[in-house]
């Protein structure tokens, strides 16, 4: 926490209890029981952290059809480059979405813009973090396609396709 910025603390929540109190309702209901961690539907996806996004919902599909890997922007670093060659190899994937959106806070600027603003509203400073922003959303899901692509794990072995997910219409579209 910022020396600058000490009214944060005050905001911040003392306690998990609300969830765990949510887990309880959840686990009444819960009905995953005994599944085996492969992707049924052979699906992968890389999308945005965005909270307006429902990854199987948009695509139709229910748990246990897909591995779902989540990064700021949808972008693909390296752990997610990790998921998806691990989820290649050894969950049953043979279809890679990579799924940025509109309306992305990473599209808003470049990864100095997206410090400065951090700057200017915590006062904390993180100039060290490759970010991954671009106001270029287009370029990036193709280098993000290709490297999927032409990755030596995964070449010949998945086929990957680049879309852009509408968050105020819920429509997916394929761009690459």
């Amino acid at each position: 926490m910022s020396e600058s910025s000490p009214h944060q603390a005050d905001r911040l929540p003392h306690s998990f209890a609300d969830l765990l109190t949510n887990n309880g309702a959840y686990q009444t209901q819960f009905s995953h029981a005994g599944f085996d961690g492969v992707a049924h539907a052979g699906v992968a996806m890389v999308t945005c952290m965005d909270s307006r996004i429902e990854p199987l919902e948009m695509i139709g599909l229910r748990v246990g059809d897909a591995k779902i890997l989540r990064t700021p922007g949808g972008r693909v670093t390296a752990d997610a480059l990790v998921g998806c060659i691990l989820s290649v190899h050894l969950l049953g994937v043979d279809r890679i979405l990579v799924v940025p959106h509109t309306r992305c806070a990473m599209a808003s600027g470049e990864d100095e813009d997206i410090v400065a603003r951090v700057r200017a509203e915590t006062g904390e400073d993180l100039a060290d973090l490759c970010i991954g922003a671009s106001t270029d959303q287009r370029a990036r899901l193709a280098e993000d396609v290709a490297l999927l692509r032409n990755h030596p794990h995964l070449a010949g072995r998945v086929l990957v396709g680049g879309f852009s997910y509408d968050v105020d219409t819920g429509e997916l579209t394929q761009v690459l």
